[in-house]
């Protein structure tokens, strides 16, 4: 396994994983009722926008959710279908390589029918192409063979809604954009939500647990409800040898530890990123191009999966020059450093609850 692989397999990642398909997908709020914490306006306003939508007997618009992967796009995806009363078929942008992948699945949907495509900014060009007639029309044009002998065949498919997900809303082309009528973007959750979502979580999975050990939890999840869960099975494993079953604070701060998570939820890579501008580049500010290359991992991952959260605690500064470590990295590192940049006022720990 490379060290990129490795990286996108660690437990605090947001990505979906093939060991959390199963159990994790049946702790999925099935409705925009059971989804009660967190999101409160994106929910409010797909609620007014689905009712309004079954009331004319119409479709829904199209829908395009933005964030840091785990924190409920594929989830949000399954409600919404499910408040509708439709089929959800889905997909990634990856997988659609050619244009008759696309053609394949647009011409067996059904009215209303709501097909979800993950990592959409990853959508090859000429496949995105035969997606606008069909998100405004309703019509794709195909075409058969080339030069002086190609001809288009205008297909019509039933009218139907794309929910379109990614962690890089900056990489998609200014047409495909504009064709999502509604946008929302996914916040971090906060401690006090992410308590809520494990303790949820532990009565459907009959996991018993307590108020410490809820905490203990969430505080170290890294704001993402994939994390808190699945971090939830793990720890119930280890209460299972180590104790008596029960999810204490102790016993979570223990397993947790064990596994290399500190009290922030950061984990041995988030610290080799930090210790990489701190030492080898004195604090920074450096280009991830070059962090990237000091820990052989891949730009575009540490940049989807890492600096995140490192970004939103305010461990990380963005600068025009590149990325440099704040005051606060220093001191949660134990590293003392009269050069450290000070934590400006509008860097918080705190997460927006909208």
């Amino acid at each position: 396994m490379s060290q990129d692989d490795d990286s996108r397999q660690r437990i605090v990642g947001g990505e979906e994983r093939r060991e959390d398909s199963d159990e994790l997908a049946a702790l999925r709020p099935q409705t925009l009722a059971d989804y009660d914490v967190g999101q409160k306006r994106l929910i409010e306003n797909l609620r007014v926008a689905i009712l309004a939508a079954r009331q004319r007997g119409d479709v829904l618009d199209h829908i395009l959710f933005d964030g840091p992967p785990g924190l409920g796009k594929t989830t949000l995806a399954h409600i919404i279908a499910n408040e509708m009363g439709a089929d959800l078929h889905r997909t990634s942008g990856p997988a659609l390589e050619r244009a008759t992948d696309l053609v394949g699945i647009l011409t067996n949907l059904k009215r209303g029918d709501i097909l979800f495509i993950d990592e959409i900014h990853r959508l090859p060009r000429v496949v995105e192409e035969y997606l606008y007639p069909a998100m405004e029309d309703y019509r794709i044009d195909f075409i058969v063979d080339k030069g002086p002998y190609a001809k288009t065949i205008p297909l019509t498919i039933e009218p139907f809604t794309i929910i379109g997900a990614t962690t890089r809303a900056g990489m998609l082309t200014g047409p495909l954009h504009e064709r999502f009528g509604i946008f929302h973007h996914l916040e971090f959750y906060t401690v006090e939500q992410l308590e809520k979502i494990v303790r949820r979580s532990a009565k459907l999975l009959d996991i018993p647990i307590d108020d410490g050990g809820c905490h203990e939890l969430a505080a170290r999840s890294r704001g993402t409800a994939r994390v808190v869960n699945r971090l939830l099975r793990r720890v119930r494993d280890y209460a299972q040898v180590m104790g008596d079953g029960s999810v204490t604070q102790g016993i979570a701060s223990d397993a947790l530890t064990a596994m290399g998570i500190d009290e922030l939820g950061l984990d041995p890579l988030d610290h080799k990123v930090l210790l990489t501008i701190i030492e080898y580049y004195h604090g920074g500010p450096v280009g991830l191009n070059a962090i990237a290359a000091t820990l052989s991992q891949d730009a575009g991952t540490l940049e989807d999966v890492v600096e995140p959260y490192l970004l939103k605690i305010g461990f990380i500064i963005r600068t025009q020059r590149g990325r440099q470590a704040s005051a606060r990295a220093y001191e949660h590192l134990g590293i003392a450093s009269d050069q450290a940049p000070p934590m400006g006022p509008e860097m918080k720990l705190e997460f927006n609850d909208e």
